[in-house]
Parts: C-alpha cells; sequence; structure tokens
C-alpha cells in the first residue's frame, strides 16, 4: 500500500507521515530530505546557486549522495559520509526550493524515490500524489493556514513563544516558498484531483495523525492486527 502525503511548506508533513508510517508498521519516504541532501552536496561543493539549473545527470552523480534505508525510513550521505541530521540547516531552508525547482534533478530524483516503494510505503512531499505515485492507493493534501503553519516550523526551531515579529516573517517566508513551489514548471505543488484535504490548523498533531491512520484502514488493506499496526 501507498500513501502519498502532500501540502505547502511548514504543513507538518514530514513529521506527520513518519508518525502514520510507525502507526501502520510502513516504511516513511520523506523525499524533501533527498532534496536537502542534494542542495547541501552542491552547497559544500561550492556551486553556485545560478549554475544549478544547468547540472547534468553526471554532475548529480557526481555529488555522490545516496540514500540508505533504516528502521522505517532512511538516513543520507554524501561521498559516504552521514548528513541526516545536518539537511535541516538554514542554509539549506534558504536554498532547497531553487534545487527543487531544477527540471534535472527532478528527474534524476523520479526513479530514485519510486524504486524505493518496494514495501508497504508513507511518501511525503510536494508531487507524490500527482507525479511520483499518481496511482498511490490514498492522497492526503495536508494544510493549515500560513499563521499557523509559521508557528510550528518556530517552534520546531526551539523557539517556545515566538514573538509576533518573528511569526509575521516567517509567514512572508512560507507563502513566498508557497508561490515559488507553485509556480515552477516541473510538478509544481498542487493537490492531486482525487485527494483529500486535511486542514490542520485546527487539529493538534495526534488528531492529524489519527485521522490519516483511520483513512488507511477505511481502504481495507491495513490489517489492524499486524505487529506494529
Amino acid at each position: 500500500m501507498i500513501i502519498a502525503i502532500d501540502g505547502p511548506a511548514g504543513s507538518g508533513k514530514s513529521s506527520t507521515a513518519k508518525a502514520v508510517a510507525t502507526s501502520l508498521g510502513f516504511q516513511h519516504l520523506d523525499s524533501g530530505a533527498f532534496y536537502r541532501t542534494l542542495t547541501l552536496a552542491a552547497v559544500g561543493a561550492g556551486i553556485p546557486t545560478d549554475q544549478w539549473p544547468h547540472l547534468s545527470l553526471e554532475d548529480l552523480d557526481a555529488l555522490a549522495v545516496a540514500a540508505h534505508p533504516s528502521t522505517r525510513g532512511y538516513r543520507f550521505t554524501i561521498d559516504g559520509r552521514d548528513v541526516t541530521g545536518g539537511i535541516r540547516s538554514d542554509v539549506v531552508n534558504a536554498s532547497v526550493s531553487l534545487m527543487a525547482r531544477v527540471p534535472t534533478v527532478r528527474h534524476w530524483l523520479l526513479g530514485r524515490l519510486r524504486a524505493a516503494a518496494t514495501t508497504d510505503l508513507v511518501a511525503d512531499g510536494r508531487d507524490m500524489g500527482t507525479v511520483v505515485f499518481p496511482d498511490a492507493d490514498l492522497k492526503i493534501f495536508l494544510t493549515a493556514n500560513a499563521a499557523e503553519r509559521a508557528l510550528r516550523r518556530l517552534r520546531e526551531r526551539g523557539t517556545t513563544e515566538p514573538a509576533d515579529a518573528d511569526v509575521a516573517a516567517e509567514t512572508a517566508r512560507l507563502l513566498e516558498r508557497d508561490r515559488l513551489d507553485s509556480e515552477r514548471d516541473v510538478a509544481p505543488l498542487r493537490q492531486a484531483a482525487d485527494a483529500t484535504v486535511l486542514d490542520t490548523s485546527d487539529l493538534d498533531f495526534d488528531e492529524q495523525v489519527a485521522r490519516i491512520v483511520a483513512l488507511a484502514r477505511e481502504r481495507g488493506q491495513v490489517d489492524e492486527t499486524s505487529p506494529g499496526r
């Protein structure tokens, strides 16, 4: 079974998908982590961002990025060095959208993402249900209002009581990211026609996870008595 979870920046796709995968005993595929690792590799290699649109498949191979299945997810390496803990840095956050807009990058990753679907899977990103897994058994479009997404993003970074100015600034950044993701030529952010929209603005984390798990079980392909489920 494949569950595809898409949505805008800061909607909690990755954390929600990971929790859903754990609840169901599925593998978690965080597509954004692949783009983040490529971004970190390009920055580390000293490739200017204005050169990224000209990266070839050979250039991407040379970055020596690899994903390795681990417990319920993946760890990422660059030239054999584990960088999983460093792919959500401010440097990566500032540039990952630029990397995700490069057609060659999306082509390079498409096969790798699909190749991961060798078991029951919860995949999250911005085009999981529209491009990568168009035949997914369950598609979720996860969203929340921009201010709520900004607040959650700041709290993820350790700011327990963010100031109004910080929330406003982060809201502006997220809206700009939404614009870039929605307007890109290749695989833009959009809701799949057969996706279930889940607005989590007024839901706590456990509630949104529970709703997706319930939808998966309604599809009749999840055995509630199976180990880990």
